[in-house]
C-alpha cells in the first residue's frame, strides 16, 4: 500500500503543476515548486516559462537558462540542460521511448544532454539519447535524431546541418522577473 501512495501522490503533484501551478503567472511559484515539490534542480538565474509540461524528476536545468513557454520537458530517462541554453517555446525534449522490435514493447529510458548556449528555436522536438553539444543551434520546426556537434548550426526533419555557428560566445542570458510578461531577452 505504501508503494502506491507514494506514486498516487507523485503523480497527484505532477498533476497539479501541469493543470494548474505552471499556469501561475509567477517564476517564484513555479520555480519553488519545481525545486521543493517535484525536485527538480533549477540554476541560479534560470527562467521556466508559463504553460511547460513536465513528466519524470530527473531533470537539471543550470544557471540562467531560459525554457520559453509550452515546452514539454520529458525528466523520465534523464534531462540535463547546462547554462545560457535558450530553449524556444512549445519545445519537446523526449527522453523515454519504446523498443519496436520488443515483444513486450518495454520502455526504453535514454537521456538527453543539451549544451551550454545551445539556442533552440520555438517547435524543436529532441527524441530520446541525443546530446546538443555546446553552441549548437537548432533551427525552428527541427526534429533531432541524432548527435549535434558544438557549433553547429542544423535544421530540418531530421535536422541536418546547414552551418557553423562562432566559436566566440560570450553571453549569459539574463531573463528573470517577478511575473511574466512579453519583455525581451536583454
Amino acid at each position: 500500500m505504501g508503494s502506491f501512495l507514494r506514486r498516487f501522490s507523485l503523480g497527484l503533484a505532477f498533476y497539479t503543476f501541469n493543470h494548474f501551478v505552471s499556469h501561475i503567472p509567477s517564476f517564484g511559484v513555479r520555480h519553488f515548486y519545481l525545486r521543493h515539490v517535484l525536485g527538480i534542480q533549477i540554476g541560479r538565474g534560470a527562467a521556466v516559462h508559463m504553460g511547460c509540461f513536465v513528466t519524470g524528476r530527473n531533470i537539471v536545468i543550470g544557471d540562467r537558462t531560459v525554457i520559453n513557454r509550452r515546452c514539454h520537458l520529458d525528466g523520465r530517462g534523464g534531462l540535463t540542460i547546462d547554462a545560457d541554453a535558450g530553449i524556444g517555446p512549445e519545445c519537446y525534449l523526449i527522453s523515454l521511448t519504446h523498443d519496436p522490435q520488443d515483444a513486450e514493447f518495454h520502455v526504453m529510458a535514454r537521456p538527453l544532454t543539451i549544451g551550454t548556449h545551445v539556442w533552440m528555436g520555438s517547435r524543436v522536438m529532441v527524441l530520446p539519447g541525443v546530446s546538443i553539444h555546446e553552441g549548437a543551434v537548432v533551427g525552428a520546426g527541427s526534429v533531432v535524431t541524432r548527435e549535434v556537434a558544438p557549433y553547429t548550426i542544423v535544421a530540418g526533419n531530421p535536422a541536418r546541418k546547414i552551418g557553423d555557428r562562432s566559436r566566440d560566445l560570450r553571453y549569459t542570458l539574463q531573463y528573470f522577473t517577478f511575473f511574466d510578461s512579453d519583455v525581451s531577452l536583454k
